[in-house]
């Protein structure tokens, strides 16, 4: 094309699609694999396309990229594919089955000789890696050409930042209805024993900056609750999801797979506080109790406590007495001190969002003021644990490179288990932390004994934990199960299946769920590293690079020697060599 010739440009609907974990079943039966994928886009999906007015503009091996003149054309054309994919399916095993994963985008690109070429092309991609297998997933502008014109419902997936993409994207997730066929991102099903989430209680006092109190009562429901093996609890993270939102009860029991749903608010005053709280049915939006509580601060314990059990009694008969007892963490001595707790709480999860230096200060500050009221307070000395840790790992300014921070951090934890031997938080910080010195036994012994205080607490330490000691199969099973209590769950639980599924050679999974990794958390360099160690080892070279590159842009100074010496603790030798052979096929500086 000379300099002088102008672009040709046109505005479309880009529908791209490829297939679930198809270097996996390729490695199972190619010939196979092969014949059943020529059959479904000869029979299913090029036939789609045409029918809905589409063009396919390339093959992609085990994927296409397609473009159509609307938006609307697009999305149905990728339901009918999904629901044509599900009839096909039905009675293939599950571990033979061909899903694919499908995003639609719209936007301006460019033409050349046939093919289509822009950003708008590349977020199409990378909706199409977010969404599950048999799932579709569009942006903002799908949507809203769409909405109301199918018998579909868009449910919200949040701002993310893309791979290579500058510009944050407004993801949906497509969940058929009516007679269109089944969801493509189906409601979560109902665990074998009562479930429940605790939505984030209504600040009812007149000073708005009461809201960490009120959320701090919340977060110790939850906690409480999470005690009674009997139940399924949903985790914080996902509950407040809905912080600050109108929702509709069914809509959050459907989200997040729970039977009954418990909302509430705290109205703060002087000396006293009172509580409400009401438990729903989520199948029908129905109430099946409320409740409300007017007590003097000092007794708020004793309303979390009265909460949780009269709750537990209500969804399980059977509780037992001495489970019962064990409902809450050893309380402070007294409310200032819990004050002052909740606080740090708060500000610790600001930190946790933010990385800012003067979070953490604020946080360590509080800690300071409960403990100068309570120096018994278990649950402070595990929150500065992590921050003793987090100041270990990711050094915020020099006073922070201090080597001690790390040996600080497991004193801390081991104080709070003194304090408090029932309380798991603290097991999971102590055993995250050991790893890093490299005492395996000490540390599975503290993450095994954090799982059997409370089953409901699983997080990324615990599988962590297990992939540095060499149990990368129950990692994934313990990061799975996080993802479950967590619906909304941060980048951490997917960063933990990839790294175990690398550990594994199981690179094709590895690299969804690092991408999956990437995609929500672009300045994450560990994630990046695993990422291109995989696409190395899949012969991938260039997406290899690409990733290479991209951890150098969060650190100039990565090297794969500091990798070895801070980050990767691995039990089995054989462990690290597969990563270093990984990060060096990538072309990392050593």
């Amino acid at each position: 094309m000379s300099t002088g010739e102008r672009v040709e440009r046109r505005l479309t609907a880009i529908l791209a699609a490829d297939v679930a974990g198809y270097s996996r079943l390729t490695g199972l039966d190619e010939e196979g694999t092969h014949t059943r994928l020529t059959d479904h886009l000869r029979s299913l999906i090029d036939p789609k396309i045409t029918e809905h007015r589409g063009r396919v503009v390339k093959n992609t091996g085990d994927g296409l990229l397609a473009e159509f003149s609307s938006a609307v054309d697009a999305v149905r054309c990728a339901v009918d594919i999904q629901s044509g994919m599900v009839q096909r399916n039905c009675d293939v095993p599950e571990e033979t089955r061909i899903e694919f994963r499908i995003g639609v985008n719209v936007g301006d690109v460019i033409i050349d000789r046939g093919d289509i070429f822009g950003d708008d092309v590349n977020v199409a991609v990378r909706l199409e890696g977010l969404a599950e297998p048999g799932g579709i997933c569009v942006s903002s502008r799908v949507r809203e050409d769409a909405e109301g014109k199918l018998e579909i419902i868009f449910d919200n997936a949040g701002e993310l930042l893309l791979k290579n993409i500058i510009r944050p994207v407004q993801v949906y997730c497509v969940r058929l209805s009516g007679a269109a066929g089944p969801p493509s991102r189906p409601a979560l099903p109902l665990p074998d024993k009562p479930s429940i989430a605790v939505l984030p209680f209504q600040n009812m006092s007149d000073d708005p900056e009461q809201e960490y109190f009120s959320d701090g009562i919340v977060e110790d429901i939850i906690t409480a609750l999470s005690r009674f093996r009997q139940l399924f609890v949903i985790a914080r993270n996902s509950s407040f999801k809905y912080k600050g939102q109108a929702v509709d009860i069914r809509q959050v029991g459907r989200e997040l797979g729970v039977r009954y749903v418990l909302e509430g608010s705290v109205r703060r005053g002087g000396d006293r506080v009172r509580i409400t709280a009401q438990l729903i049915d989520s199948s029908d939006g129905s109430h099946r109790w409320a409740e409300n509580y007017d007590r003097e601060l000092k007794d708020v314990f004793a309303v979390q406590e009265e909460l949780a059990r009269t709750i537990a009694a209500i969804l399980e008969a059977h509780i037992s007495k001495a489970e019962a007892e064990r409902t809450l963490l050893k309380p402070a001595a007294t409310w200032q001190a819990y004050d002052h707790y909740v606080r740090a709480a708060a500000t610790w999860a600001l930190f946790q969002s933010s990385w800012k230096l003067e979070s953490l200060l604020e946080t360590r500050r509080h800690i300071a003021n409960a403990l100068s009221i309570d120096p018994k307070y278990a649950r402070t000395y595990s929150l500065l644990a992590s921050t003793h840790r987090v100041a270990w790992f990711n050094p915020l300014n020099e006073e922070y490179l201090n080597p001690s921070a790390l040996d600080e951090a497991i004193s801390l934890a081991r104080t709070a288990i003194e304090l408090d031997p029932n309380l798991p938080e603290a097991y999971a910080e102590l055993g995250y932390n050991l790893v890093r010195k490299r005492d395996f036994d000490a540390a599975t012994s503290a993450v095994e004994r954090a799982i059997e205080l409370e089953p409901n607490f699983v997080n990324y330490r615990i599988a962590a934990v297990l992939i540095n000691v060499g149990e990368a199969a129950r990692a994934i099973e313990v990061a799975k199960t996080q993802m479950r209590l967590d619906p909304f769950h941060p980048h951490f639980a997917p960063l933990m299946i990839g790294e175990a599924c690398y550990l594994l050679k199981q690179y094709d999974e590895a690299q969804r769920w690092l991408g999956q990794c990437t995609a929500r958390a672009p300045n994450h360099q560990y994630g990046h590293a695993f990422l291109a160690a995989t696409y190395a080892q899949l012969g991938r070279l260039e997406d290899a690079r690409v990733e290479a590159a991209e951890v150098l842009r969060v650190n100039p100074k990565y090297s794969i020697r500091e990798t070895q010496k801070r980050v990767s603790f691995f039990k089995r030798s054989e462990d690290m060599e597969h990563l270093v052979d990984g990060l060096r096929k990538a072309g990392l500086p050593e």
